[in-house]
C-alpha cells in the first residue's frame, strides 16, 4: 500500500512540476498541489528537497494549541514569501535582480528570517552565495536549475497547504502532523481512546485536561454523555491512549488493538506482527477510528449549540432545552461559563487587548473591570438659566442673541463682552425684517403724534465706531504702504509723527523720513560727544571744546550712524528722535562690543566697518574677515602650484595636520604613515605617489612594494601609479617605455605590431581578439600619446577596418587604397591618377578595353615584345604573391622561404596554398605548439622538392605544355625574377641573380619549379598519382587517412587502394591559386 501512494505521489510530483516551469496553466497547478497535500503519507516521507518535518517542530512546538496554531501561521506565511521567490525565478520574465536577496528588505525579516529553515530553502533555490547584505546566486551560475527550483517550489506550495488545512482544521489526515507536534492534541483529544467517551466541545474547553471519569460522570451534564465501550481493557486504558495511529507504524489508524501484547495496530501491521507462532493465539478486539465514527454520528444525530445535548437526527427540537435545531446561539454566552484559562482581555476604555495576567490597561492604565468614562467636554460651557418661554431681553429672545465676530460665539445681552474670548462685541448691525403679507384691518383716521426727542447716543458705540473707522483707516493705508514697498510699522510710526493733516503717511515717508534720520544721526554723534567733553570736564583734562573734539576725532570715539540703524532706532522708538537717538548708540555700543569679543580690538575700525555694512554685524564681520583672507585669496585664485609641504618641518603635528587638510587622507594614522615614509632615507618616494598608496592600504611594507615596481624595459623602479598595462596581459611598464613603444609602432610600423614590447601579446591574427583589444588600447593612447601621432593611431586603424571590405581596392601603381563602388573592369587612383584594372590589377592599358583579363594576357604573351624579353620571369612576376586577407598583390616570386608576411596587413600566409601561419592550432590531434601551417598536398612547400622532370611528367601526363627554351632578348646565365629578400633584418625586392640551367627557360632550378608548379595549380592537377611508396604512406598519416594495411594484402592492392582512399577524402587545397 506504501509503495502504492509512493508511486502516486511521484506521479502527480512530476505533472505538478512540469505544469509549473512549462507553459502549464495556474489550475492545474492547483490541482496538483491539493492531489499531493491530499495523499496519506508522512512529511517525511512526502517531500523530498526541504526538511518539512524539521520545520514544522523547530517553527510549532508550543505549550498550548493557541500558540501551535499561531505558529503554524507565521509558518505557512513565510512559506508564502519563498513560493512567490521560486516562482519568480521559474518564470519566463524574472524579475530585474532575481540574483540576490537582500536581507534588509523588511517583508524578508519579517517572514523568511524569522523562522527556523528559512534559507535553507533559498539555498535549494541555488542562493548559495553568503554576501555582507543578503544571499546571492554564485558569479559562474548565468541561469537557475529551473527544473530542481520548481520541485522545490512545489514541495513549499504543498507543505504551505497542508498546514493552511490544518490550521482551519480540514486536513484529511491531521495524525501526521498531531504526531509531531503533541499540543495539536489538545482540543479534542484528552487521554481517552476514540471507542470510550465522546465529551461535548464545551466541558472539554472548561474543564482541566486531567479530568477522569469518575468527575466527568458527577458533572451536571453527565446524563446526556453516552458512553461506548469495546471491552473492559478499553475502558482501564483511557489513560494510557493518546493517538489514533498504529503505535508501530505511527502512519496508518488503528484497526485492532491486541490484549495480550497492548498493542494498537492498523490492518498491515496487525497481520504482520500476529503472524508468527508465538502470537497467533493472541485475542484481538477490532478497533473503529474515530474520524469514522465521527462521519457515521455527525448523519444519525445533531448537536445541540446551546445546551450541547446530542439529539437524533429525527427531532426538531432539543430534549433539554427544546430550542430548535437551527436556532441561534446568541444566548449561549450568558447559559455557558466562558473558558477556565483566560489568555487575554479586551480594555472596556480604549479597545486594547491585553494579556490575560495583566491587571491594569497598557495603553490607558484603566483596571481590566472599568467601564468605558463618559465623555465629558474639556471645558463646560456655561449656559445661562433661560425661563421656560422666551421672554423679551431674555437669553430664549432671539433678539437677544449676538454672534462674536472674531470667535463666533453666540452670546446674550446684556453682556457686551465676549465670554469666549474677551473682546467688545461688535456695532449692532440691522436685523433683517421679516415681510408679513398685510392684514385685513380697518383703516383709521391718523393722529396727529408729537414727535419725540431723539435718544441720547451710547459713549460706548460711538467710542466703537470711532476705533473702527481709524482701524479701517490704517488697513488701507498700510495695504497701500505695502504695494509702494514700505512696512506696516513705518506705516502706523509715519502716522503718529505726521499728524492727521491731509498728507499721507507713504508721501511723508518719502520727502520728510530722510531728513529726520539724518536729524537722529547728528543727534546721536552730538550727544556721544558731549557725553565724552563732560567727562574730560569732570577729570579735569581740559575745557576747551576744541581740543575735546579733535581728541574723540583723533581716538575715533565720534560715532557716525547709517540711515538704517537711525531707521530701526526710530521705529522701536516709535517716532521719538530722541530716544531713538540713544537707541542707536545704544545698539552701535553692543554691536562693536561683540565684534570686540570675536578678536577686532580696533574700535575705529568697528565703528566704520559697521558704518559701511548699515550695521548689520555680519556684514560688518565680513568686511573685517576680508583683508585677513587676502593672502588665502591670492593663493587659491592664482596660477601658482600650491606650495610643497616641508616634510623635515620640526612640528611634525603641523605637517601630519597640513597632509590632513590638502589630501584629504582618511585617518591620522595615514598622516603619520605618510610623513614616515617619506622621511626614510633609503628610497626617494614624491609626495603623491606615497599620498595615492596610503590611502589605498595600511600596510607598510605593502605601500613599499607598490612604490618601487621594476619597469622590465628601463629596468628602473616607479610606484604602480607610473606603470602602466594593458588587459591582454600582466606586464606593467613604465609610463614613458609604454609612450616611447606605441609612439614607435604608430609611426615606423604596422598596426599589427602594436602589442605588449614585453611579451608581444595578444595574437592580433585572431580576428576575435582583435577589435576587443583596439576599443581598450583606444583609450590608453588618448591620453599618453601626442595628438598628431593619437591621428595617425587612429587613421591606420581606419585603414585596417576599410581593408575588410570587399570593395576594397590597393593601387597597383602607388600601394594607395580606397573603396570603388564602380562595376567597370578601368580603376583611376585618386592618389596618382593612374588606371589599373579591378580584377587582375594590372596596369591599364588601352588593348585591355573589351577584352577579359585572361584574353588580355594571352594578347600580351603573343605581341608584347617587352612581355617575350622577360620571358618566365615576367609571368612569375605577374602571376605573383596577392595577400588573402587585404588582396594586396606583390610583383615577387615565392621564393625559397613559403612563410610571407604582408607589409599592409601583416597577415602571415604560405605564398604556395594562402594558408595562414599560426601558434594556436586549430587543427585537431595536431601537437605542433610553434608558429606553422598546415599545407595541402599540391602546395609549392611539398612539390618544390620534386626534380624538374618529375613535374614536367606530371604534366606531361596531363597534357598540359610547358617552356624549355630561353626567351630571346633575356640575359643567360643569371635568373632574373624579383623575389623578397631579407638583408640586415630589413626586407627588399631584388633579382635572383642565380645560376641558370640549360633547358630551364632562362630560369635558376628553383624558379623553374616555381614556374612548373604555377603550371599544376592552375589545371588542377593532383600529385598524388607520382607519389612513392613512402610518399604516399606519409601523405595518408599526414592527412588521418587510415593506411591499416589488410592480412593478405599485396603491395599492389594496398598502395592502389589507399591512394584511392586518399584522393576520395582528402580534396586538393582550396585556397590554392588556380588561375595562372
Amino acid at each position: 500500500m506504501a509503495s502504492t501512494l509512493s508511486d502516486q505521489l511521484e506521479e502527480v510530483r512530476c505533472h505538478a512540476e512540469a505544469c509549473l516551469y512549462s507553459t502549464g496553466s495556474v489550475l492545474e497547478v492547483r490541482a496538483g498541489i491539493s492531489a499531493m497535500a491530499n495523499i496519506p503519507l508522512p512529511p517525511s516521507v512526502k517531500y523530498r528537497y526541504i526538511a518539512a518535518e524539521t520545520m514544522i517542530i523547530e517553527n510549532g512546538v508550543n505549550n498550548n494549541r493557541k500558540e501551535t496554531i499561531g505558529s503554524l501561521q507565521r509558518l505557512s506565511t513565510a512559506l508564502n514569501i519563498l513560493e512567490k521567490y521560486g516562482c519568480n525565478l521559474t518564470s519566463s520574465s524574472r524579475p530585474k535582480y532575481w540574483r540576490a536577496v537582500k536581507h534588509n528588505n523588511p517583508v524578508f525579516r519579517a517572514t523568511v528570517d524569522a523562522i527556523q529553515g528559512g534559507r535553507a530553502v533559498l539555498r535549494l533555490y541555488g542562493y548559495s552565495n553568503q554576501q555582507p547584505d543578503g544571499l546571492s546566486f554564485p558569479d559562474e551560475v548565468v541561469e537557475p536549475d529551473i527544473e530542481k527550483v520548481a520541485a522545490v517550489t512545489l514541495e513549499v506550495m504543498s507543505l504551505r497547504m497542508e498546514l493552511d488545512m490544518l490550521i482551519k482544521e480540514a486536513h484529511p489526515h491531521p495524525e501526521f502532523f498531531e504526531r509531531i507536534i503533541p499540543s495539536l492534541n489538545q482540543k479534542e483529544d484528552f487521554g481517552p481512546i476514540s471507542d470510550a467517551v465522546a465529551i461535548p466541545s464545551s466541558l472539554r474547553e472548561s474543564q482541566p485536561l486531567y479530568m477522569s471519569l469518575a468527575s466527568l460522570s458527577q458533572s451536571p451534564t453527565s446524563a446526556f454523555l453516552p458512553v461506548r465501550t469495546a471491552n473492559a481493557s478499553t475502558s482501564t486504558s483511557i489513560s494510557t491512549r493518546h493517538t489514533d495511529n498504529c503505535t508501530i507504524c505511527a502512519i496508518f489508524p488503528v484497526a485492532a488493538h491486541c490484549n495480550s501484547c497492548v498493542q494498537w495496530l492498523c490492518t498491515e501491521c496487525d497481520r504482520l506482527y500476529h503472524s508468527s507462532a508465538e502470537r497467533a493465539n493472541h485475542h484481538r478486539t477490532v478497533v473503529t477510528s474515530s474520524k469514522m465514527r465521527k462521519n457515521h454520528s455527525s448523519l444519525l444525530s445533531w448537536h445541540c449549540t446551546h445546551c450541547t445535548r446530542v439529539n437524533s437526527n429525527q427531532d426538531i427540537l432539543c430534549e433539554t432545552c427544546e430550542r430548535p435545531r437551527l436556532a441561534s446561539s446568541g444566548s449561549a454566552k450568558d447559559e455557558f461559563p466562558q473558558p477556565f484559562t483566560i489568555t487575554e482581555w479586551q480594555c472596556k476604555s480604549c479597545t486594547v487587548v491585553n494579556a490575560g495576567s495583566s491587571i491594569l490597561c497598557a495603553v490607558c492604565e484603566r483596571p481590566r473591570l472599568a467601564t468605558k468614562p463618559p465623555a465629558t467636554p474639556t471645558r463646560p460651557t456655561p449656559t445661562p438659566n433661560r425661563p421656560a418661554a422666551p421672554v423679551l431681553g431674555m437669553p430664549g429672545d432671539p433678539d437677544s442673541q449676538w454672534m462674536c465676530q472674531f470667535c463666533t460665539y453666540i452670546n446674550y445681552t446684556p453682556a457686551s463682552v465676549c465670554e469666549m474670548c474677551d473682546l467688545p462685541r461688535p456695532e449692532p448691525t440691522k436685523m433683517r425684517v421679516k415681510l408679513h403679507p398685510p392684514s385685513q384691518v380697518k383703516k383709521v383716521p391718523v393722529l396727529s403724534v408729537k414727535p419725540k426727542d431723539p435718544p441720547m447716543e451710547d459713549p460706548d458705540l460711538t467710542r466703537q465706531k470711532l476705533m473702527k473707522e481709524e482701524g479701517l483707516k490704517l488697513i488701507q493705508l498700510i495695504r497701500d504702504g505695502e504695494k509702494k514697498g514700505v512696512s506696516p510699522e513705518e506705516v502706523y510710526t509715519g502716522m503718529r509723527v505726521s499728524g492727521v493733516g491731509n498728507i499721507l503717511p507713504c508721501d511723508w515717508l518719502k520727502a520728510e523720513l530722510p531728513h529726520l534720520l539724518d536729524q537722529i544721526c547728528a543727534t546721536a554723534t552730538s550727544s556721544r560727544l558731549a557725553d565724552l567733553k563732560a567727562g574730560q570736564n569732570q577729570n579735569g583734562t581740559g575745557t576747551s571744546e576744541d581740543t575735546g573734539v579733535e581728541e574723540e576725532q583723533t581716538r575715533g570715539g565720534g560715532v557716525t550712524l547709517s540711515r538704517a540703524e537711525a531707521k530701526l532706532a526710530w521705529l522701536s522708538a516709535g517716532g521719538d528722535t530722541e530716544r531713538a537717538a540713544k537707541q542707536a548708540l545704544r545698539d552701535r555700543h553692543s554691536k562693536v562690543k561683540e565684534l570686540c569679543s570675536l578678536g577686532f580690538t580696533d574700535e575705529v575700525q568697528c565703528q566704520e566697518v559697521l558704518r559701511q555694512s548699515e550695521g548689520e554685524v555680519r556684514g560688518a564681520l565680513s568686511l573685517l574677515q576680508r583683508p585677513l583672507m587676502e593672502p588665502f585669496h591670492q593663493r587659491m585664485w592664482s596660477d601658482q602650484p600650491e606650495p610643497p609641504i616641508d616634510i623635515n618641518h620640526p612640528d611634525k603635528q603641523r605637517v601630519c595636520r597640513r597632509l590632513l587638510a590638502v589630501y584629504d587622507l582618511p585617518s591620522w594614522g595615514r598622516c603619520e604613515l605618510a610623513l614616515s615614509l617619506l622621511q626614510e632615507r633609503t628610497a626617494s618616494y614624491s609626495l603623491d605617489d606615497v599620498v595615492q598608496a596610503v590611502r589605498e592600504s595600511h600596510d607598510r611594507d605593502f605601500i613599499r612594494r607598490v612604490l618601487a615596481k621594476e619597469c622590465p624595459i628601463c629596468l628602473s623602479d616607479f610606484p604602480h601609479s607610473k606603470m602602466q598595462s594593458l588587459t591582454s596581459c600582466q606586464c606593467s611598464v613604465c609610463c614613458g617605455c609604454f609612450q616611447q613603444h606605441f609612439t614607435i609602432a604608430v609611426r615606423d610600423k604596422h598596426i599589427r605590431d602594436m602589442v605588449c614590447p614585453v611579451c608581444w601579446e595578444p595574437d592580433i591574427n585572431d580576428p576575435e581578439h582583435l577589435n576587443s583589444y583596439f576599443s581598450t588600447l583606444d583609450i590608453q593612447l588618448r591620453e599618453c600619446l601626442e595628438p598628431e601621432v593619437y591621428d595617425l593611431f587612429h587613421k591606420k586603424l581606419t585603414e585596417q577596418a576599410l581593408i575588410k571590405d570587399p570593395k576594397f581596392l590597393w593601387c597597383s601603381h602607388c600601394s594607395y587604397g580606397f573603396i570603388y563602388d564602380g562595376d567597370q573592369l578601368k580603376v583611376t587612383c585618386f592618389q596618382c591618377r593612374n588606371s589599373f584594372c579591378a580584377q587582375c590589377k594590372k596596369p591599364w592599358e588601352s588593348q585591355h578595353g573589351g577584352l577579359s583579363c585572361e584574353r588580355y594576357q594571352s594578347w600580351k604573351r603573343e605581341n608584347d615584345p617587352e612581355y617575350q624579353r622577360q620571358g618566365l620571369a615576367g609571368y612569375l612576376r605577374d602571376n605573383g604573391i596577392t595577400c588573402p586577407n587585404c588582396r594586396f598583390q606583390y610583383a615577387l616570386s615565392k621564393g625559397g622561404c613559403m612563410h610571407f608576411s604582408c607589409s599592409q596587413c601583416r597577415y602571415q600566409f604560405c605564398s604556395g596554398c594562402n594558408n595562414p601561419f599560426h601558434t594556436t592550432c586549430a587543427v585537431i590531434h595536431c601537437s605542433v605548439t610553434g608558429l606553422h601551417a598546415h599545407h595541402p598536398r599540391d602546395c609549392l612547400f611539398y612539390l618544390r622538392d620534386w626534380e624538374p622532370g618529375r613535374l614536367q611528367a606530371l604534366l606531361q601526363n596531363k597534357g598540359v605544355e610547358f617552356n624549355t627554351d630561353t626567351p630571346p632578348g633575356t640575359q643567360a646565365g643569371l635568373c632574373g625574377v624579383i623575389e623578397q629578400k631579407d638583408e640586415s633584418g630589413q626586407q627588399t625586392d631584388s633579382a635572383c641573380g642565380a645560376q641558370t640551367q640549360p633547358g630551364h627557360a632562362g630560369l635558376c632550378e628553383k624558379h623553374y619549379r616555381e614556374y612548373l608548379v604555377s603550371l599544376i595549380n592552375s589545371h588542377s592537377i593532383d600529385p598524388a598519382p607520382l607519389f612513392n611508396a613512402n610518399e604516399l604512406v606519409l601523405a595518408c598519416r599526414r592527412y588521418q587517412v587510415d593506411d591499416a594495411r589488410g592480412e593478405l594484402e599485396d603491395d599492389v592492392t594496398y598502395y592502389t587502394r589507399i591512394l584511392e582512399k586518399l584522393i576520395d577524402e582528402v580534396p586538393l587545397g582550396d585556397k590554392v591559386p588556380r588561375k595562372k
